[in-house]
């Protein structure tokens, strides 16, 4: 008779295989987009004189990299688990995103000097082409985030780049805001203003990428887990009397670890407590990887090292 759990499993993995595929391609056709651009900005910046274009370019330079690390962590992170990388290496993904809120700092930060510099000292613009330029640019991040879709709730890397597209997009505006002054006006200062107003956007993306980043890598529970319910929901199985050395944290791409200890009177109904926890971890706080070490409440004050118990880990 055929496993369907192994059945189950070979599905899980194939529909896994699946997303990363498309995911893969989303990546690099917003990749080709922002490449793309790129140069047209550049040479706009250059052009126009105008600081608020040439940081837009900046801005989407560092999309061109965001993008490229993505899918080089993305590539990194499908490689299987093996001797030396039990858990795989899915946490690549994190380290990209981390590298991706860092930079975005850099940029906001070299940003901010250059246009502290020019309020003091106001330069030329050409406002109409600045308008026309920074136009396309916002067309072209607009197209990109339709392009990524909802990639960046299911992945931390993914939302890293999205992130990148999305304060770049902002920034085009701040530029066709800026042109359309100095074009109409002539306010020269409104191109230095515009730039500072995009690195503030740039730095407050940075600022949540970062966070989360680091609570992975510091192995912090998730900010969306109760904790404390999750304690209360395995104590209040049968036969649980107590519940402790209780760790939560994230392993990559959204999949939550856990391990604990649980009390009991007695060892006998172990195989059942098993699995009736692992069952409402999964099904009740999507906790998809949990190590449970089941202890009789005679030993619960013992060393760890003289306590013999009954620990498993359920099957992949």
């Amino acid at each position: 008779m055929p496993d369907p759990d192994a059945g189950a499993s070979a599905s899980a993995r194939s529909s896994g295989a699946h997303h990363r595929l498309a995911t893969r391609r989303k990546l690099l056709l917003a990749l080709a987009l922002a490449a793309s651009y790129l140069v047209a900005e550049l040479i706009g910046g250059w052009w126009t004189g105008s600081l608020a274009l040439l940081a837009d370019a900046g801005h989407m330079a560092s999309d061109v990299a965001a993008l490229s690390l993505a899918l080089f962590a993305l590539w990194v992170a499908q490689r299987p688990a093996d001797d030396r990388w039990t858990y795989g290496r899915s946490r690549a993904e994190i380290l990209a995103a981390l590298a991706q809120g860092v930079a975005l700092v850099a940029v906001a930060g070299l940003i901010a000097i250059e246009a502290f510099e020019r309020i003091g000292a106001p330069q030329p613009v050409l406002g109409g082409g600045v308008l026309a330029i920074a136009t396309g640019g916002l067309l072209v991040n607009l197209a990109a985030l339709v392009i990524l879709g909802d990639g960046h709730q299911h992945s931390l890397n993914v939302r890293g780049a999205w992130l990148h597209v999305l304060s770049d997009a902002l920034g085009s505006v701040g530029a066709m805001l800026a042109g359309f002054l100095v074009w109409q006006f002539g306010w020269l200062w409104a191109d230095p203003a515009a730039s500072l107003a995009i690195a503030t956007l740039v730095l407050f993306s940075s600022w949540h990428l970062i966070r989360e980043a680091v609570d992975v890598l510091m192995e912090a529970a998730p900010r969306h887990l109760d904790v404390d319910r999750v304690r209360q929901d395995l104590a209040s199985l049968e036969d649980v009397r107590s519940v402790h050395d209780l760790h939560v944290w994230t392993l990559g791409q959204g999949s939550v670890a856990l391990s604990c200890h649980l009390v009991v009177g007695a060892l006998e109904r172990s195989e059942q407590l098993l699995t009736d926890a692992y069952t409402l971890l999964g099904n009740r706080h999507g906790i998809d990887h949990a190590t449970i070490q089941v202890e009789p409440e005679s030993l619960a004050d013992a060393s760890p090292r003289s306590v013999c118990a009954l620990g498993c880990e359920p099957a992949a």
